[in-house]
């Protein structure tokens, strides 16, 4: 194996260069790319580009591989699966890779208390998993109003859109927005968007929530759901405290109100547990599953407890959600993450925090590290005491980086996204951190 990461010449090449020329007479200019890489090949926490150039990368595929890339066990799931069949669509017939999964899933999600009594309806993408979720809110309560959060991010279908609130540039254009959608503030101890910091920010946001919204804007008898993203991903890589989501669970059952965790981001291992609902002892009525799931293949769920997935026949359903070569992928994916991944992202994330933490005694743009298991959010600010967002740096740290061998996001408007495969190690988030800190004072010396 090369050193990692190896670039052989001045970024992008020109097999990389003459790709990225055609994909913009052909592709939609929608996409967001923020550097010209173009994957050829991978293994594990290893990419390498169309020119022979070698990354180690820091953002699986926007936290989807956590496996890795190519998985042997995944690959051979899939293989064994399309040798028998690729698709029968599971909305008009039965084949047990579905059951299975939803047979799997009742035992792990954040649902139900742990009775078991969940059942999962399956889709193709985290936003159309949401899209059904707040479809079956709807549907079960009788209800037509749902509260999101803002900074949050759950897709950019009409439902999930309307719901989405992290960056304006998701809905220009697009609008009116799907009605009965309102916004509550989310709990930032770094930059709480109610004025008060720290612990103390849950119950400012809460507070905000029942005192405003659910007295003087909709009737908590006329809320169907509550959405929330028990961290945020795109809105920053957001921990918010325990004492949110606790309070928040209780607010949503004195009115009867559905709680849905988006764990489209934070869930299958990412953060350490199979979970995010986890560190924060939150049970919910519904979560929303993709990403991770299946190591790469498309894959949504929505699992709900079995006495709020209702609906009859043909109120819901879609043509390739759970295809059978994803459920097989996912059906291994699990069993990687119990054989011992979700504790490698457990130690290896406690371990990279603190050297990214450390990091802040040498860099004066860091002005906040956050996160758990391997969803760790570094904050750049211009300065630290009025933490004024240091976004322009933000990006040049991301191209810093890119021009180093290491493929990396940002988040929110001013965060860097440390959000690696599950599977790498200590050594490999050394070199990631040392990347990071020479981008860092590339960055500080303009």
């Amino acid at each position: 194996m090369p050193k990692v990461p190896l670039i052989k010449m001045p970024l992008p090449g020109p097999k990389a260069a003459a790709i990225v020329a055609r994909d913009s007479q052909f592709v939609s200019p929608s996409y967001t790319r923020d550097y010209p890489f173009v994957m050829a090949r991978g293994e594990g926490v290893v990419v390498e580009d169309v020119d022979g150039n070698v990354f180690l990368d820091c953002a699986a595929g926007i936290a989807v591989n956590g496996t890795g890339h190519a998985h042997p066990d995944v690959v051979r799931a899939i293989v064994d699966q399309a040798h028998k069949f690729i698709h029968m669509s599971g909305t008009d017939f039965y084949y047990e890779p579905q059951v299975r999964l939803a047979e799997e899933l009742a035992k792990i999600v954040p649902v139900g208390g742990g009775s078991g009594q969940v059942k999962s309806f399956f889709s193709n993408s985290g936003a159309e998993a949401n899209e059904a979720a707040l479809k079956l809110a709807r549907y079960t309560t009788k209800r037509v109003n749902v509260i999101a959060f803002l900074g949050s991010f759950h897709g950019r279908t009409m439902g999930a859109l309307a719901a989405t609130s992290s960056k304006f540039v998701q809905r220009r254009g697009f609008g009116p927005m799907m009605p009965g959608m309102y916004h509550a503030p989310y709990a930032n101890p770094y930059r709480c968007p109610v004025g008060t910091s720290g612990e103390g920010c849950a119950d400012a946001c809460l507070d905000y929530l029942e005192d405003q919204i659910l007295a003087q804007l909709v009737a908590p008898d006329e809320v169907a759901a509550v959405l929330v993203e028990p961290i945020q991903g795109e809105g920053g890589y957001v921990v918010p405290p325990r004492a949110f989501h606790q309070r928040l669970r209780e607010i949503t059952k004195q009115h009867g109100i559905l709680l849905i965790a988006d764990e489209v981001q934070s869930g299958m291992g990412r953060t350490g547990r199979m979970f995010a609902c986890e560190h924060f002892d939150l049970d919910v009525d519904i979560v929303t599953i993709a990403k991770g799931i299946a190591s790469g293949l498309p894959l949504g769920v929505t699992c709900a407890r079995a006495d709020v997935m209702t609906w009859p026949p043909g109120a819901h359903a879609s043509t390739f959600g759970g295809n059978p070569v994803s459920c097989a992928a996912a059906l291994e994916t699990i069993r990687i993450l119990k054989d011992g991944l979700l504790r490698n992202a457990e130690v290896v994330g406690d371990y990279l925090f603190g050297r990214l933490t450390a990091l802040m005694d040498k860099h004066a743009l860091i002005g906040d590290v956050r996160g758990k298991g391997l969803m760790i959010g570094v904050e750049l600010v211009k300065d630290r005491k009025t933490k004024v967002r240091a976004a322009a740096e933000r990006n040049q740290v991301v191209q810093e980086m890119f021009q180093r061998g290491v493929l990396i996001l940002g988040a929110g408007r001013n965060a860097i996204r440390f959000a690696p495969p599950l599977v790498i190690s200590k050594d490999q988030a050394d070199t990631i951190v040392e990347l990071f800190d020479e981008s860092l004072a590339a960055v500080s010396r303009g």
